[in-house]
């Protein structure tokens, strides 16, 4: 990999740096350490690959924290509490068979409405027995 890289806005020089960068949602906001490409002397930046996973993570945590959703380690906690492997979670709650492996990775955020019924079944855990008749 290069050590420079020209700017596509003004063509002067770019190098790798880290810089802070905020990102915000729904009235939260966080600061991250981003690497990227920047030029000297200006706000311009260019973000690729390995660079993106940091604000995209960065993003999903602002998104679980606004919108209420459940965080990857407390829906295995739940999962786990209830008794379901991921692939009969994924059955009877939804998803399909490799969703809550992806939950509890962290790789898709869980939805309200997901996150709202494993809530009720850590509170009401008789009911998985219910939901299995409809699996």
């Amino acid at each position: 990999m290069t050590d420079v890289m020209l700017s596509p806005e003004n063509g002067k020089p770019m190098v790798r740096g880290i810089r802070p960068v905020e990102f915000s949602y729904k009235g939260l906001s966080v600061t991250v350490d981003m690497p990227g490409w920047y030029c000297e002397g200006s706000d311009e930046g260019v973000h690729e690959g390995k660079d993106l996973e940091i604000s995209d993570a960065a993003l999903k945590q602002l998104k679980i924290e606004a919108d209420k959703l459940l965080a990857p380690a407390d829906v295995k906690r739940i999962r786990t509490k209830i008794g379901l492997t991921q692939q009969q979670a994924g059955a009877i709650i939804g998803g399909g068979p490799n969703a809550f492996q992806k939950y509890e990775s962290g790789e898709v955020t869980v939805s309200k409405g997901i996150s709202n019924l494993l809530r009720v079944l850590e509170r009401h855990p008789e009911e998985v027995e219910e939901l299995k008749k409809f699996a």
